[in-house]
C-alpha cells in the first residue's frame, strides 16, 4: 500500500526520494514477491478513507501488509486502528530516513504496532521490508 503523494515519485524532491517513479517500485515488487512464492496486490490513494476502506476490504484476501503511509505515518490513528483491528502483521517502509528530517517526520502512529519498520534506503526499502513480511507470514 502506498500513501499519500506517493504517485509523485520520480518527479516529486528526487533528491530525498529518488528517481524511481511509483511503477518501477510496484514493478520491483513484483519481481521479488514471484521470486519469493508470493501474491502481490497494489493500492495507493491520496485519500486516508480510501486506504482505511482497502485495509477492511484486502484483509480478507491478504496475509499481511507492506505499506508505505507517507504522511498518515505522523497523522492516523485511523490507520493505526485499522491495521490494528484487522489482525494482520504489516511492515512500515519509507524511502527516507524520516528519523534525520524534520522533527515532525520523527513521530510514527504505526511504528510501535508494526511487525518491522525500514526506512532510509530508498527503493530498497521496500524490498526489505517485502523480505521480512515474508519470514513474518511464512512465506
Amino acid at each position: 500500500m502506498h500513501g499519500q503523494n506517493l504517485r509523485l515519485l520520480g518527479r516529486r524532491e528526487p533528491e530525498v526520494y529518488g528517481t524511481d517513479t511509483l511503477d518501477d517500485v510496484n514493478a520491483r515488487l513484483a519481481e521479488l514477491a514471484t521470486e519469493l512464492g508470493l501474491e502481490l496486490e497494489t493500492f495507493q490513494s491520496n485519500h486516508e478513507g480510501e486506504i482505511l476502506d482497502f485495509v477492511e476490504d484486502a484483509s480478507r484476501r491478504v496475509d499481511g501488509f507492506l505499506i508505505n503511509p507517507g504522511a498518515l505515518t505522523h497523522t492516523s490513528i485511523g490507520l493505526r486502528d485499522a491495521l490494528l483491528g484487522v489482525e494482520r502483521p504489516f511492515v512500515e517502509v519509507h524511502l527516507s530516513n524520516t528519523h534525520g528530517r524534520e522533527d515532525f517526520r520523527r513521530r510514527s502512529y504505526l511504528s510501535g504496532v508494526a511487525a518491522g519498520v525500514v526506512y532510509g534506503f530508498g527503493v530498497e526499502s521496500y524490498l526489505l521490508g517485502l523480505r521480512g513480511l515474508a519470514a513474518r507470514i511464512g512465506g
